[in-house]
């Protein structure tokens, strides 16, 4: 009986945790996107632009995997990108089957000017957290996804 109950116990504290961080996430997820739709972009443009800002040129196929995204979609969104000018598609020197971005001088400008407001903009979201409490959230919420990948 007492494994029943404790069974029971776990799996409606399993219920709201799943609950509360859905709804973090998107309280989250929607104070992102309103931060950089203000410069006329989504979420996934925006990743782009700050992956291509700090890693430099990348192919197509990383950068589709470094923001999460299905090879159709990334195509849609490096299109659109394109037609902002703020980036280019290079053909490899040494492999032509393989295309890399690149920010352009109007991407690079705008991905240097919006990233540091978006960084505190992140940085007010989480800042009813102190430093300890940041690491043990990234720890408990690696370790959720780890076990959630591995199952």
């Amino acid at each position: 009986m007492i494994k029943s109950v404790n069974r029971e116990l776990d799996e409606e504290l399993s219920l709201k945790l799943f609950i509360v961080i859905n709804r973090a996430l998107e309280a989250i997820r929607k104070k992102a996107t309103n931060d950089v739709k203000q410069y006329g972009l989504n979420l996934t443009e925006f990743g782009v632009l700050e992956l291509l800002y700090h890693k430099g040129p990348q192919p197509i196929q990383v950068i589709g995997k470094k923001v999460l995204l299905a090879s159709s979609s990334i195509t849609y969104v490096i299109d659109k990108l394109e037609e902002k000018e703020l980036i280019v598609r290079e053909s490899c020197p040494r492999d032509r089957r393989v295309i890399h971005v690149r920010l352009t001088e109007a991407g690079e400008k705008l991905i240097r000017d919006i990233f540091p407001k978006h960084r505190r903009t992140i940085a007010e979201m989480f800042s009813s957290l102190d430093e300890d409490e940041k690491k043990e959230a990234i720890r408990l919420l690696k370790k959720i996804g780890m076990n959630v990948e591995s199952m």
